[in-house]
């Protein structure tokens, strides 16, 4: 983690990673997608669905998807936040389809939603931790006007709540974002880190004539999260480094996938 995404994630809590992937492999990653996406719902692999516009474990659903998890220009990031305990709890990618109608995403974070003590952003001998983040590779460009992912910077180190009079109680079904919340607008190959202290988001797709397909990759110490959240036929399917990722283990225990760069 260089000390320039250091300071802009612990000032404003996310970071935005600008042509993150090369050009085969953001190729590489919308074919996987669109197959996933063009699969009826009988033909998938044990394990997988469609729920509205997430289409489930879609990290596993292909090598070009999976890969990403461990990507270059995350990997060094993902293992900061955790003190070298980094544990993949999910993966979805998530598809807006064009011309087909969206609802906004209301304003939330894990800690009005869950508690004070449910996500934490801290800094510890020049590193930061950071116990509950996502990290989102783009697939497709979004420009200014589209919609999509709100984020009210710096709300991450909020001492209090937010009142609910504040941003039309949290509703988004608006034209544009409101006075002091920034929409996050990446390119195709971008990727954005947010911590889920921060209170964010969406704007409702707008496009008629083009998709938005994202995935969401969930990040935790490795001594937090849920057993059970990615099924055992879809776990069977993971190279055994990112079968590393996605278990638990102890506080005191060192995965090997920690040592690859």
């Amino acid at each position: 983690m260089t000390p320039e995404q250091r300071y802009w994630f612990d000032l404003t809590g996310y970071l935005h990673i600008r042509n993150a992937m090369s050009a085969a492999e953001l190729t590489a990653a919308q074919e996987a997608a669109q197959r996933y996406i063009d699969t009826p719902p009988e033909e998938l692999p044990a394990g997988f669905g469609v729920d509205g516009k997430r289409y489930l474990h879609g990290f596993a659903f292909d090598k070009a998807l999976e890969r990403l998890a461990f990507h270059p220009s995350i990997w060094p990031i993902i293992k900061e936040f955790t003190n070298d305990r980094p544990r993949l709890i999910s993966g979805t990618l998530q598809v807006n389809m064009p011309g087909v109608p969206d609802d906004a995403l209301h304003l939330h974070c894990a800690r009005e939603s869950y508690g004070f003590e449910s996500s934490r952003v801290e800094a510890h001998d020049g590193r930061l931790f950071c116990d509950n983040f996502a990290v989102f590779p783009y697939l497709d460009d979004v420009f200014p006007g589209d919609g999509g992912l709100l984020a009210l910077t710096g709300s991450h180190k909020a001492q209090f709540p937010r009142p609910p009079e504040m941003y039309n109680d949290g509703d988004m079904n608006l034209d544009e974002a409101p006075e002091g919340i920034v929409n996050i607008t990446p390119r195709a190959g971008d990727m954005v880190i947010i911590t889920e202290s921060l209170t964010h988001g969406a704007l409702a797709w707008r496009p008629t004539d083009r998709m938005r397909r994202i995935l969401v990759l969930r990040y935790h110490p490795q001594t937090q999260g849920q057993s059970g959240a990615i099924p055992e036929e879809v776990a069977l399917r993971l190279s055994p480094e990112t079968a590393e990722l996605i278990s638990p283990a102890g506080p005191m225990d060192v995965k090997d996938i920690v040592n690859r760069d």
